[in-house]
């Protein structure tokens, strides 16, 4: 006994204009985690060398 699946359904359709502004808001939200990490990364790199020449 052989069974066929049932064709495969639509997907909705996709709103790309929406898709463009919410990859780009997600890309700020990158960008400033990046930039916050780095200012914290330098920070500690700066309070870890003045302890050095201390």
């Amino acid at each position: 006994m052989h069974l066929r699946p049932n064709p495969p359904r639509q997907l909705p359709a996709q709103d790309m204009t929406a898709l463009d502004a919410q990859e780009q808001r997600a890309q700020r939200v990158t960008w400033a985690v990046g930039l916050v990490a780095a200012a914290v990364l330098l920070l500690l790199v700066c309070l870890l060398c003045s302890r050095a020449l201390r």
